[in-house]
């Protein structure tokens, strides 16, 4: 499931395939943008804010959110329906093809000015401008408000997604349903979210136990009716707004 962490690594490794090459080939398969070819100008940035990508050519930045299932992928693989952009960079054995997949959002903006589209965004959990004291002080300002409905604000903290806003609302103690004013240090969650993210940034298997093999990376995230991993308790799980809440009937109030 895509969250911060995941567009982070994204942005990377788009970075080390396209930044510094001119493009060969641009075709966006978006009836808006068919007729734009960028082709022949070169790749400046590939950045990322929260769930938001950005790739800036020219006086140009494409601007992707994955939603629930996108993907950018560097790849020679066949082409599907599934494409919505394909860019193809470099010559020779420096060639990289790169596919834009089921993307949720994908549009086209003025490089100048593509931040705008992120303006809404709280503190990104993964910049350089991260700051605790503003995402804490965001966090609290409706106490009454459910703590995993906050979390998932994006205009709270950017970059958190409903493993992250499960896992945390485990290491933390409170359900998901506890209102966000029990939170006796908001800025300490903050910077736990911050670190749970940083420490998956450069992977793509996520882990917020420290036991990294297979089927312990997560304490509660997708394990309904399975033990916790703490006390043996069967881990309880139910679904609103079409999300599903995990949690702990013992370690968490």
């Amino acid at each position: 499931m895509p969250e911060g962490d995941t567009v982070w690594h994204t942005a990377a490794v788009l970075r080390d395939a396209l930044v510094g090459k001119a493009l060969t080939r641009c075709d966006i398969r978006v009836p808006r943008y068919a007729s734009v070819d960028l082709a022949g100008q070169s790749v400046d940035e590939v950045c990322s804010r929260g769930k938001h990508l950005f790739i800036r050519v020219g006086q140009v930045s494409i601007h992707s959110h994955l939603k629930m299932d996108g993907s950018w992928r560097v790849s020679r693989g066949p082409l599907d329906h599934r494409v919505r952009i394909l860019l193809e960079a470099g010559q020779g054995r420096d060639a990289v093809r790169v596919l834009g997949i089921d993307l949720g959002v994908l549009e086209l903006l003025d490089r100048h000015r593509d931040q705008d589209a992120v303006a809404h965004l709280g503190p990104d959990l993964l910049a350089e401008d991260w700051d605790p004291r503003v995402a804490a002080a965001n966090l609290m300002a409706d106490p009454r408000r459910g703590l995993a409905e906050t979390l998932l604000d994006q205009r709270v903290v950017a970059g958190i997604g409903n493993v992250y806003c499960n896992e945390l609302c485990f290491v933390i103690g409170r359900r998901p349903s506890a209102p966000v004013g029990s939170i006796t240090d908001p800025q300490r969650l903050a910077v736990r979210a911050r670190e749970m993210l940083w420490a998956n940034r450069s992977r793509w298997s996520r882990c917020t136990t420290g036991d990294t093999r297979r089927g312990r990376q997560l304490w509660v995230y997708g394990r309904g009716g399975q033990p916790c991993r703490r006390c043996g308790t069967p881990i309880e799980s139910a679904e609103a707004a079409g999300r599903v809440a995990f949690w702990c009937p013992s370690c968490q109030r």
